[in-house]
């Protein structure tokens, strides 16, 4: 399948909207969500012409921006095989080659819910997530699966991140990632380090794109994408290269 244009699925699917509510990167605007209907399985077939369209996934939820007379939701994807870091990233990948990395699958284990919890209490107390929860926790990064996995980060065999990422046929989705967030890790940039992780990891599997999910340029908080050159926009059903920054 073209990693360019979705084939179509090969049955009709439902799909439902929100009620308008606050949005959550845009103080003052109201966003609405579209989302297939809860009662179908996210299956890797679904999700995989979906995510071509610019759909997300949290949880069991396959979902995307439908808001009335805004755009400012961009969908973005690196593509792999063009992918060439900066001198910042590679400083950043030999500050962290410390750093032990292994592949889990996308259940609930309470050293990963004691990290999540301490970072939303700690970076995020003012955002949707906090206070978190077991059930938020549960609902939002696991799943049976087996294309959803989870990357551990462990510093001598310490704990310091966890990135959520999918599986797909055309790349790897990188759907959350939490990390320690005391001061002494900050010079590690976890976050980024996290994103350069799953472009070696997907070019090592041969798969062409990590997706880095949407890009909104009034956000402050998403300027972070930018930094990953060359960046594949989605513009309608077409994805195109951006110029560089």
């Amino acid at each position: 399948m073209s990693s360019n244009t979705p084939r179509q699925p090969v049955r009709d699917l439902r799909f439902f909207l929100t009620v308008p509510h606050a949005c959550s990167y845009l103080e003052g605007r109201e966003a609405t969500t579209l989302f297939l209907d809860p009662q179908e399985s996210p299956g890797r077939g679904v999700y995989d012409a979906l995510a071509l369209l610019g759909f997300r996934r949290s949880g069991r939820h396959l979902y995307r921006p439908h808001c009335e007379g805004c755009s400012a939701c961009i969908s973005v994807r690196i593509p792999v095989a063009d992918f060439v870091a900066s001198r910042n990233q590679r400083r950043l990948a030999r500050r962290n080659a410390d750093l032990s990395l292994h592949v889990r699958p996308a259940i609930f284990d309470s050293e990963h819910y004691t990290l999540y919890a301490h970072y939303i209490r700690t970076r995020h107390a003012d955002g949707d997530m906090y206070p978190p929860s077991h059930e938020q926790y549960r609902t939002f990064l696991t799943l049976d699966q087996d294309y959803a996995r989870l990357l551990e980060f462990r510093l001598e065999g310490r704990l310091v991140a966890v990135a959520a990422y999918d599986q797909l046929e055309h790349g790897l989705s990188a759907i959350y990632t939490f990390f320690a967030p005391e001061p002494e890790l900050d010079r590690r940039s976890l976050g980024t380090f996290a994103v350069l992780s799953l472009v070696e990891r997907a070019r090592d599997l041969g798969l062409p794109h990590v997706y880095l999910g949407y890009w909104i340029r009034e956000c402050r908080k998403m300027n972070y994408k930018q930094a990953f050159q060359p960046l594949e926009v989605l513009d309608g059903r077409h994805w195109r290269r951006t110029l560089p920054v």
